[in-house]
């Protein structure tokens, strides 16, 4: 996999909280940035997964035990 560069801007404060931890877990600042990010986009599209499995219980609250489910999709 080929890398490629993103460049964001950030004022001086910032750059050295970020900088600071990075360093302080032992990690490159882009380590963490990348690894943040990705974690960030995960927890966004698990939730968006919640939400939707919520709207569907919403709109028909079966409740169905463990040995049902197996039954029904197995």
């Amino acid at each position: 996999m080929t890398s490629s560069t993103i460049t964001i801007r950030l004022d001086a404060d910032e750059k050295r909280l970020i900088n600071d931890y990075a360093n302080a877990y032992g990690t490159s600042v882009s380590e963490f940035i990348r690894r943040t990010v990705l974690e960030f986009l995960e927890d966004q599209l698990d939730l968006q997964q919640w939400y939707e499995a919520k709207r569907e219980f919403d709109r028909d609250p079966e409740i169905l035990s463990a040995e049902e489910i197996a039954e029904k999709y197995l």
